[in-house]
C-alpha cells in the first residue's frame, strides 16, 4: 500500500520539482549576488562572462575588461584597478539587501582572450554596462553601454556617478574609501612637530609677531601695490612695455582702462616716496632733538614730497589729457 502511494505521487514530485529548478535556473541573479558578497568584482573567464552577460537577464551587469599583466604595458589598467574595486566593495557593502540588481566583475585579458577576439578589442582597460533585457528595469537595447576612458584615470566617484545615471530608479549606494591612517599619522606628527616648534621658538617669535611696525610695513606695501594696479595687471594679463609708433617705448599707458606693467611699477614708487615722506615728516622729525636738524629735514622732505607729488600729477595728464591739475615743475 505504502509503494503505491509513493509510486502516484512521484510524477507531481517530479513536475514540481522540476518547476522549481526551472525557476531557480530562470534567475542566476541570486547565485552571482551570493559570490559577489564574498569576493567583489567577480574575477571572470570566458566561461563565466558568457554566463555572467548572456541573456536573457533581468540584472545589470558592470564588467571592466583589462590586461594586468606586466608584459602588456598597460598603466592606465593599473592605475584604474584600485579604483575599480573599491567601487564594487562599496555598491555590494551599501546594497546588501541587492535591490541595485547590479553585478560588478573584471575579466583580464589572461583569462579572457576568447571574450577580447570577440568583441574586436584592440585597447584596456574597456568598462562595459549590460542592462537588463527582462524585468522592470529592461531596456530595449541588449548592446551594453561604454564608459569613456579618454579622460585619463578616473575616480571610484565618478564611475560611481556614470553608473548611476544609467540605473535610475535604484539604489546608488556612495563610494566609501578606506580611512588612511599612514595619511592621519603624517598629519599629526606634522602638527605636533610645528606646534613643538614654535613653542620652544615662542620667546623669538612672538616679539616679530607682536611688532606693531613690521604689521604697518606689510599693510602698507600690501596698500600701495593693490592702489597701484597690481591685481588689474594680473586679471588683464597686460604687457609690460609697448612702442611708441615712433621707434620709442611707452612707459604710460593711454586712458584709464589700460596699463602697462611698468606703469604699475612707476606708480608704485611715486605712491612709496610719497608715504615715506609723510611718515617721516609725522613720525620721525618730531622725535629729532636738534632744532636745526628738525628744520632742515622738514624744509628737505617737504621737497621731496611737493616734487614727487608734482610728477604724480603729471602721470596723471598723460593718462587723462583733460585733468585739470598741475603743480610745478612737472607742468
Amino acid at each position: 500500500m505504502k509503494m503505491r502511494i509513493s509510486l502516484s505521487i512521484l510524477p507531481l514530485c517530479l513536475l514540481f520539482g522540476g518547476g522549481l529548478t526551472k525557476e531557480v535556473q530562470a534567475d542566476p541573479y541570486e547565485d552571482f549576488y551570493r559570490l559577489s558578497q564574498k569576493t567583489t568584482p567577480l574575477k571572470l573567464n570566458d566561461a563565466t562572462y558568457t554566463s555572467l552577460t548572456a541573456a536573457p537577464r533581468n540584472y545589470s551587469v558592470a564588467v571592466l575588461l583589462t590586461a594586468l599583466e606586466a608584459r602588456f604595458g598597460c598603466q592606465l589598467c593599473q592605475e584604474f584597478q584600485p579604483e575599480w574595486d573599491l567601487l564594487g566593495r562599496s555598491w555590494i557593502r551599501g546594497d546588501k539587501a541587492g535591490d541595485s540588481r547590479l553585478l560588478f566583475g573584471t575579466l583580464d585579458f589572461a583569462n579572457g582572450r576568447d571574450v577580447f577576439v570577440s568583441l574586436g578589442l584592440q585597447t584596456a582597460p574597456v568598462l562595459l554596462l549590460f542592462q537588463p533585457t527582462i524585468g522592470p528595469h529592461a531596456v530595449t537595447s541588449p548592446e551594453p553601454i561604454r564608459y569613456d576612458f579618454t579622460t585619463g584615470n578616473p575616480a571610484a566617484e565618478q564611475v560611481q556617478s556614470w553608473l548611476s545615471r544609467q540605473l535610475p530608479n535604484r539604489p546608488h549606494p556612495a563610494v566609501k574609501r578606506p580611512i588612511n591612517w599612514i595619511r592621519w599619522a603624517s598629519a599629526v606628527t606634522v602638527v605636533l612637530g610645528v606646534g613643538t616648534a614654535l613653542a620652544s621658538a615662542s620667546s623669538f617669535v612672538l616679539p616679530i609677531i607682536q611688532n606693531r611696525n613690521i604689521w604697518a610695513s606689510i599693510s602698507l606695501i600690501s596698500i600701495l601695490l593693490f592702489t597701484s594696479g597690481h591685481m588689474f595687471n594680473h586679471i588683464r594679463k597686460v604687457p609690460y612695455i609697448v612702442g611708441d609708433g615712433h621707434g620709442g617705448v611707452s612707459y604710460i599707458a593711454g586712458g584709464f582702462q589700460s596699463q602697462l606693467g611698468l606703469e604699475t611699477q612707476i606708480v608704485a614708487a611715486i605712491y612709496g616716496v610719497l608715504s615715506f615722506c609723510a611718515i617721516t615728516l609725522a613720525v620721525k622729525v618730531p622725535r629729532m632733538a636738534d632744532s636745526k636738524s628738525q628744520q632742515v629735514a622738514v624744509v628737505v622732505w617737504s621737497v621731496i614730497l611737493f616734487l614727487v607729488y608734482s610728477f604724480l600729477l603729471s602721470v596723471f595728464r598723460i593718462k587723462n589729457g583733460g585733468y585739470p591739475f598741475s603743480l610745478p615743475p612737472f607742468m
